[in-house]
């Protein structure tokens, strides 16, 4: 697979590798991005890459729990600019569709197209959508949405919807009107948000992702000349180690809490339980950053200029 220079620079932009590296690395991965970050890992050359260095399409994310229902939902739509995301008419299309997705339950995007906007004589959203495309001038997408049914839900909105996160809890019947168990919901989101977990626990954690990265430990153990005379077994422990960390890192009951560092999420959780006299357990969690996973619009100012001045 042939590879740019973009991709180079794209490379270096995710690890911090410098760009030789990147372009040998792209060179023994025949072209591919991933593969390239893995040989960089491996080398001990790269941390976990930064994903967010390809995250780039604009739009905006939000998140509700429905005042009546108790239904969380959480929906991101798409749009070309950043510029057009700050529109107060796109961000309100985009606020009254969570709640369409909250009360109606759609199965899927295409189902939630055909139901009725809010207050627009019957309109489905498919047609109220056109016609914010027309009035806006950009291209507007509606990428995902997650409907969550629980006991108790709690939402965070950060950066105006750059980020948007539900959490949702199982609690004891004392404990379902209590305002500082909707504090304590509305923490662990924001934790989420910041923190970016992958997983509730170790218990549900994807066994091919830790595996790649025992892989990539291992790799990167054997790399190093301080570890030639070492053992398998003493190499296995030091794997088995860093695998705790790494899991400690991106699984939310493991995690520093970030409003008070020396203990984990899951022990806050218990110890406001027990202070509260009840039971409360984080059940699940959605978080949406925008454009996750999207290629951004590239775009020379002084073309697009120029074009608009033809």
């Amino acid at each position: 697979m042939a590879f740019t220079a973009k991709d180079v620079q794209t490379l270096r932009e995710m690890t911090g590798v410098g760009m030789m590296d990147c372009k040998k690395a792209l060179q023994e991965a025949d072209g591919n991005i991933d593969s390239a970050v893995k040989i960089l890992r491996e080398k001990g050359m790269a941390a976990a890459a930064k994903k967010a260095g390809r995250v780039a399409a604009e739009g905006m994310c939000h998140a509700i729990v429905c005042p009546k229902s108790g239904v969380a939902a959480l929906v991101e739509v798409n749009i070309e600019t950043d510029f057009a995301a700050k529109n107060e008419e796109f961000k309100d299309f985009v606020k009254t569709l969570a709640f369409v997705v909250a009360d109606e339950a759609p199965a899927d995007v295409d189902a939630l197209k055909q139901c009725e906007y809010p207050e627009s004589n019957g309109r489905p959203i498919e047609k109220v959508l056109q016609d914010k495309v027309l009035k806006i001038g950009e291209n507007i997408q509606i990428r995902r949405f997650d409907r969550v049914v629980c006991p108790l839900n709690a939402v965070y909105i950060h950066m105006g919807g750059k980020i948007a996160v539900v959490v949702s809890m199982d609690v004891s019947e004392n404990l379902k009107d209590n305002p500082d168990v909707s504090e304590l919901g509305r923490d662990v989101a924001m934790q989420i948000a910041a923190m970016r977990p992958l997983w509730l626990d170790e218990t549900v954690a994807d066994q091919t992702v830790v595996n790649s990265e025992k892989e990539i430990i291992t790799q990167q153990l054997k790399q190093d000349e301080a570890n030639a005379k070492k053992s398998e077994n003493v190499l296995e422990k030091i794997v088995e180690g860093r695998i705790r960390k790494y899991l400690a890192e991106v699984c939310l009951l493991k995690q520093a809490f970030v409003k008070e560092s020396k203990t984990t999420v899951g022990d806050h959780v218990a110890a406001t339980a027990r202070a509260l006299h009840g039971e409360i357990k984080v059940a699940s969690f959605v978080r949406y950053e925008v454009g996750e996973g999207l290629q951004k619009r590239e775009e020379n100012f002084a073309d697009e200029v120029a074009k608009m001045t033809k």
